[in-house]
């Protein structure tokens, strides 16, 4: 019975994610690249610089970087390091060229995500803001489209409950720390009604439960203080290990990106006869890069729309910055080091054990520090993401349920309670769960993406029009 269901829910899985979706993602970027003249490009400079200089006289709950480390402890996660890896393995090295070029055309998706939801935002008068795609495509489309709106946001609902927001990150933490503390299974323990487990999965669901409700019950001034902490230190150490390798490698960068670029057209030539067809080097980095980096799924407005900003331009060219870090940089040094050490050619290694592989041969270090240095980043990229999607969730559910108070309160120890059990929750289903929920996410965005590109191009325009208009007047 439960084969069948998995056999139910791949194949649901593989038409959601199919080739159309991944089409509508990237021609919405494409078409934003060119309505917006290049902005990825143009702009990036002073996007860096608006990124960690808050706006004076904002309305909003948090400032702009707060915003943008609120959506990036939800981007940067396991993507980076398992969702890479897994690109790469099924893909071949090319993959990751494919990931980087759907990055770039993602950064505009993300520009005019972050500008939208400023723009169609709903702000109190207590200063708590709610926005995102439910609200562009309400306010934006028009009352007539509201239906998809409430489908937005039920699906990320789900997402948050039931999907990426909860038990795939836990059961990535649980995994990451078992395979640290205990890989051989043999401190284990007997649950009633769960049956055995390990003492390290035990306690790291106890610990990770604790801290998550002490985060959580705060709401999102306390969950963007902490990813304010949390997410530069933690991207920052990972750049920097990642770093020490390549560089340590030096001589094998311009061999890797040969690689990397012949298999992106012809992974035959690199690899020879196992390797597959340049269509799938491009479905597989397609498809890791939209799941690492959220460009076009509608998850990061939400958090852009508690911003303190007055200006929804200078917020989308803050949360551009988001897709930038998350794919440009992380990904690709991920991948990086993975071709480098050749971690992806070992036979049997698959997920997070290659990433590791690549650090334990890669780096200049122990391999049980570099192990442990990657189980801590892991750790800590799956605990920022279950803070982040609780936040979207909560925000479709205040949407969903007309800002009733007591259902998000509901929600949110229900949440928790996710965050409890999902270690214990074996079913591979989850993951595939998680990915349906996403891509259902994402097609009510793009349509909205599509819809409203007009008005994206026009208050581009006319902001940069009116800002050098001010300069000149000084």
């Amino acid at each position: 019975m439960w084969e069948k269901f998995n056999e139910i829910l791949v194949a649901i899985d593989d038409f959601v994610w199919g080739p159309p979706l991944m089409v509508l993602i990237m021609v919405g970027g494409i078409l934003l690249t060119v309505r917006l003249g290049l902005l990825q490009i143009r702009k990036l400079p002073l996007a860096l610089k608006w990124m960690v200089k808050n706006e004076e006289g904002g309305v909003g709950e948090v400032s702009s970087f707060a915003a943008l480390c609120t959506a990036l402890s939800a981007t940067i996660g396991t993507g980076n390091i398992v969702g890479v890896a897994t690109a790469i393995c099924a893909g071949g090295p090319g993959a990751l060229f494919w990931m980087v070029l759907a990055a770039f055309f993602g950064m505009a998706t993300k520009y005019a995500e972050g500008l939208l939801a400023v723009k169609y935002r709903v702000v109190g008068e207590d200063g708590h803001s709610l926005g995102g795609p439910f609200y562009y495509i309400e306010k934006g489309m028009g009352k007539n489209w509201k239906w998809l709106a409430k489908v937005f946001a039920f699906f990320g609902v789900c997402a948050g409950l039931l999907g990426i927001g909860t038990f795939t990150q836990v059961n990535g933490i649980s995994s990451a720390v078992k395979g640290f503390f205990d890989p051989d299974g043999k401190a284990n323990v007997d649950i009633p009604l769960l049956g055995e487990y390990s003492w390290a999965v035990v306690i790291a669901s106890i610990v990770l439960t604790v801290v998550v409700a002490l985060v959580l019950i705060g709401g999102i001034k306390r969950i963007s203080s902490v990813s304010q902490v949390i997410v530069p230190f933690m991207a920052i150490i990972y750049v920097i290990f990642a770093l020490i390798l390549i560089i340590g490698n030096i001589t094998e960068v311009p061999d890797a990106i040969v690689t990397i670029v012949k298999s992106a057209f012809n992974p035959k030539a690199v690899l020879g006869g196992a390797a597959g067809t340049w269509i799938v080097a491009m479905q597989k980095g397609v498809a890791r890069g939209i799941f690492s980096n959220e460009a076009g799924l509608g998850s990061a407005p939400i958090a852009a729309a508690a911003a303190q900003t007055k200006e929804p331009v200078r917020q989308g060219l803050v949360s551009m910055t988001g897709t930038f870090i998350d794919t440009i940089i992380i990904c690709t040094m991920t991948g990086l080091s993975i071709v480098i050490t050749g971690a992806h050619l070992q036979p049997g290694l698959e997920g997070v054990n290659v990433t590791s592989y690549a650090f334990q041969n890669g780096l200049p270090f122990p391999s049980e520090f570099s192990a442990f240095v990657l189980m801590l980043c892991l750790v800590f990229f799956a605990f920022t993401t279950i803070l982040g999607w609780d936040y979207y969730s909560e925000r479709c559910l205040e949407y969903l349920s007309g800002g009733h108070k007591n259902t998000v309160k509901v929600f949110r120890w229900l949440y928790i309670l996710a965050v409890f059990i999902g270690p214990f929750m074996t079913v591979s289903a989850v993951w595939t769960i998680a990915d349906i929920f996403n891509g259902m996410m994402a097609i009510p965005n793009m349509i909205a993406l599509f819809a409203l590109s007009g008005v994206v191009a026009k208050e581009t325009k006319e902001f940069f029009k009116r800002k050098k208009e001010e300069k000149t007047a000084e």
